[in-house]
């Protein structure tokens, strides 16, 4: 049975029934007087048959009322004094229900009078004396709710404490009005009480009155019941509570110093590696990898109902160790001697998670993670879910402009030495003739000085020539079809004339070894025009006409030795052959010494050398294209110029160059252009519209920059309407032809999804090993990174690692940083400060301020388990049972501005609570 026993009825006023019963009970309590008189020689004697009828019609009709004081003794003892005590309170207690019963209310009318302090026992907080017939009349005629709490304790408790006087129950009400109105949602300017002092012998107790002025206001819950209860026990019974609060103390202070001495105990047992705490690790380095990929507030109100489970587990868990069980169950304990003060059945024991006045440690916990995961953190801070990936920082709005290659364009030939100008017939009318009609028909093609470029008229001549037998006519042929010079592209009817070109090569070749007919043959098998691409039997013809001396086929079999097709790889091959070339005035081979020697490629690097051969190469290019007008040379020089490659930078001039291939429909000039227009600030509307055009004409002809780009645009919708799957095609393409940024960007797509597209991982997987296999740096990154998480594809670490380290060979810097965390964490590869090192350093070089961090810091990270995070949970725990365990301290009320309310309602959302929830709390 609790110590303190309050209830709280109400009436609802407005009907005259209502104001009839209300009107009546305020003159009661005001002024009854004591109880009923029972002769003292019949106090002892058994309950009448009367007394026990009544009782048993009032436990039926109330049944609470078992709860009682009085029932309590009346049920230990059933005498008739007992019984009379039972029956009045119960009575009371009951008014706003049994206004309704004729036979209780008889009972009630024929009660004597009050202890009165003047002309009645009416009191309230004021000092004036109150009139009992005005206070009747106003609550009679309030029209809202009139609340009717009684307060009871027992007599040996209200005359230890002093509370079996009038005076000592003003003076509490008085100062516990404003609680009262809190709880019942009154306005304090608007809260109304009265309250009498009924002195009964067994168990003292008051009869209020309470309303508000506003009949609008005014709402009592279950929860406003319970904290104007528990407030009262706390006042009332202070003095024994802080004696109590003292032996809590006493023992909470014994309870750090054994709880200090077994957490340093678990400290040492951890970092020596003999505590088995796996679950607790495990449970914390899951959170704190969720929380990573978790965007907004991290706080445990903001989070979703997986991650709050995740939270409550740890939470649990740490209960799970002896020095938290033991501290938890003796809080408890102690609580519970509290409640004993104000509630009979005391509530189950929850969870730690549970407990709301432990809430605070699920954000502890929560923070804990998150520092937890900075130290775990594997990639680097700006490489997160909700920033710009560190990829898309690195790309350009447009890629660079691919270099010329290094195959020379057979349009550029002179006619060779060892070919007179008059026809070298074979059978069948096979020939090499550099006849005047097919010279005239070149002319036409690329066009002169004196003779202006035209493309049907050359097709024509070429067409005629070929009809004759002529070899090179047959392949220009095909070469204009295949590149849609003059007409469409038409790679079924350039496959036709390739292949009766090489018939005829073959045919003039067998009638005399020619080398240049050799050197013909090799081209065609190297570039697949005509039959199957065989770079062995290319090798084989480029040799034999090598070997006669002939620069074109020195020059074309460096370049397989180059990249060893055909052959085996040879890089001081390639370079003498290339030499041998170089030194007979053949601008593209010595262009090609240029890169060997500025790479160190077969020799020893020679910036000069490479200079040297570098600007032969551009004077011969100019040479060449003065006989020719070649677009492709016409793009060679333009890019020379624009990067000061054999020659001075000259954007202007680049330009030009790069406008007379465009004529000749060269998709690289025409990228190049659109490029340089896009990538001008200010740059028209017409020219971006012009620039559009041109890399939309330079992706048709399969230009894969061109068609990168545009996927980019469109897949952006930048100045184009959004559309992604034309973007997907585009970037296809450009893939398919080993454009590893177009692939790169087809793998972010697919792991991503954008505007319908439907999340590929498998196919995300694909491309992005495709480009990283190309060398992309950032597909490398992407691609480690994506293997070493394991959560869109299956996880592989080794490969991971070897992407990784790919990507930081590099220069990635995000790479390198990833792996020096990994080295140093010892997260999916031993441990290795040496390794470590090196990648921090190498990021750091490149002004990457985390890596840099690590090195300055490089011994406060190592050996740094997930347990520590579990030991700094012990630690704010025991803050936390700290606090809890403090008495209520003595001061006054203080107003919070509204501003600071609002943080204050802000972070008890985030610890879970709702914005009104709070725990009663009384000032002493």
């Amino acid at each position: 049975m609790p110590r303190l026993i309050f209830k709280c009825p109400y009436i609802k006023g407005g009907t005259s029934s209502a104001t009839a019963h209300l009107e009546n009970y305020v003159k009661y309590m005001a002024t009854r007087n004591g109880v009923e008189r029972i002769d003292p020689g019949r106090s002892e004697w058994p309950a009448t048959s009367k007394q026990k009828k009544m009782v048993e019609q009032i436990l039926r009709d109330f049944p609470l009322s078992r709860g009682m004081f009085e029932y309590e003794d009346y049920a230990a003892e059933p005498t008739c004094a007992n019984a009379s005590e039972f029956i009045t309170c119960a009575l009371e207690d009951n008014y706003d229900q049994i206004a309704k019963k004729d036979n209780y209310l008889k009972y009630i009318a024929t009660r004597p009078r009050a202890q009165r302090v003047g002309s009645h026992g009416l009191f309230t907080g004021e000092e004036d004396q109150l009139v009992l017939a005005q206070v009747a009349e106003a609550v009679a005629a309030h029209p809202g709710n009139v609340w009717l709490p009684i307060i009871s304790l027992r007599r040996e408790d209200a005359a230890r404490l002093g509370y079996d006087k009038a005076e000592e129950w003003k003076a509490l009400l008085s100062k516990y009005a404003m609680e009262m109105a809190e709880a019942m949602k009154i306005p304090w300017e608007d809260f109304r009480w009265y309250a009498a002092f009924h002195d009964e012998a067994h168990h003292p107790h008051i009869h209020m009155v309470c309303y508000s002025a506003d009949p609008s206001k005014g709402f009592l819950t279950t929860q406003g019941i319970a904290q104007i209860r528990s407030g009262l026990a706390k006042e009332i019974f202070r003095q024994e509570l802080t004696e109590l609060y003292q032996k809590q103390t006493q023992s909470r202070n014994t309870l750090n110093e054994d709880a200090r001495s077994v957490l340093e105990q678990l400290i040492e047992q951890m970092w020596s590696g003999t505590v088995v705490n796996h679950r607790m690790e495990k449970l914390m380095e899951h959170l704190a990898e969720r929380l990573r990929h978790t965007g907004g507030r991290k706080q445990y109100g903001y989070l979703k109902a997986p991650l709050k489970a995740v939270v409550d587990e740890i939470v649990d868990e740490l209960t799970k160790e002896p020095c938290v069980a033991a501290a938890y169950a003796l809080w408890y304990e102690l609580r519970e001697d509290v409640l004993r003060t104000y509630k009979d059945d005391l509530p189950p024991r929850l969870p730690l998670s549970q407990q709301k006045e432990f809430k605070r440690i699920k954000n502890i916990v929560i923070e804990e993670a998150v520092t937890l995961g900075a130290r775990q953190q594997v990639f680097h801070p700006d490489d997160q879910q909700d920033r710009v990936p560190v990829e898309d920082q690195e790309e350009a709005p447009l890629p660079e402009a691919p270099q010329p290659d290094n195959d020379w364009n057979d349009f550029s030939e002179s006619p060779p030495d060892d070919v007179p100008d008059k026809t070298v017939s074979a059978p069948a009318k096979a020939q090499m003739n550099w006849s005047d009609e097919y010279r005239l028909a070149r002319r036409c093609l690329f066009g002169g000085k004196d003779q202006p470029q035209d493309l049907e008229q050359a097709f024509t001549l070429f067409q005629q020539e070929a009809q004759k037998g002529n070899a090179l006519a047959m392949h220009d042929l095909g070469r204009m079809l295949a590149d849609g010079l003059g007409r469409k592209i038409d790679m079924q009817a350039a496959h036709v004339w390739y292949s009766k070109a090489l018939a005829a090569f073959y045919a003039v070749e067998r009638q005399k070894k020619k080398r240049y007919a050799e050197y013909r043959i090799g081209k065609l098998y190297a570039a697949g025009l005509g039959c199957e691409q065989d770079y062995g039997d290319a090798a084989r013809w480029f040799q034999l006409s090598a070997d006669k001396g002939y620069k074109y086929a020195q020059y074309s079999l460096a370049g397989l030795f180059r990249c060893g097709q055909g052959v085996e790889q040879d890089d001081a091959r390639a370079l003498e052959l290339y030499t041998a070339s170089a030194q007979q005035d053949f601008p593209y081979a010595a262009y090609e010494l240029g890169k060997m020697y500025r790479d160190g490629i077969g020799c020893e690097k020679d910036a000069e050398a490479s200079e040297q051969w570098y600007r032969q190469a551009f004077a011969g290019f100019l040479e060449l294209e003065q006989q020719s007008h070649d677009d492709k040379l016409q793009y060679r020089i333009g890019w020379m110029l624009l990067h000061g490659v054999g020659t001075g930078k000259d954007e202007a001039a680049a330009r030009e160059w790069f406008e007379q291939a465009s004529k000749l429909d060269n998709p690289h000039a025409q990228y190049q252009l659109a490029r340089m227009i896009f990538n001008d600030p200010s740059s028209t509307p017409e020219q971006t519209a012009q620039a559009l055009e041109r890399l939309t004409k330079a992706a048709e002809a399969g230009q894969d920059c061109a068609q990168y780009a545009l996927g980019k645009i469109y897949r952006d919708g930048q100045g184009v309407e959004k559309g992604i799957q034309k973007a997907v095609n585009l970037f296809t393409l450009a893939a398919e032809q080993g454009n590893s940024f177009a692939a790169f960007a087809l793998g972010k797509l697919y792991l991503s999804g954008d505007a319908g597209l439907p999340i590929d991982p498998p196919s995300a997987l694909k491309w992005l090993t495709f480009s990283a296999e190309l060398g992309n740096q950032f597909a490398q990154y992407r691609l480690g990174k994506l293997l070493l998480q394991g959560e869109e594809v299956p996880k592989d670490t080794e490969a991971a690692i070897r992407w990784l380290t790919a990507a930081a060979e590099q220069g990635n810097q995000y790479a390198q940083y990833a792996l020096g965390k990994l080295y140093l964490l010892g997260k999916e590869v031993p441990k290795d400060k040496s390794n470590a090192i090196k990648w921090f350093q190498l990021a750091a070089d490149q002004g990457n301020e985390y890596a840099q961090y690590f090195l300055e810091h490089m011994d406060d990270w190592l050996g740094q388990p997930p347990a520590a995070a579990v030991i700094s949970l012990l630690h704010h725990l025991a803050n936390i049972f700290q606090e809890q365990s403090q008495p209520p301290s003595d001061g006054i009320r203080v107003a919070v501005d509204r501003k600071l309310l609002r943080k204050i309602k802000a972070k008890k959302i985030a610890q879970g609570h709702k914005a009104d929830d709070h725990e009663p709390e009384m000032k002493l």
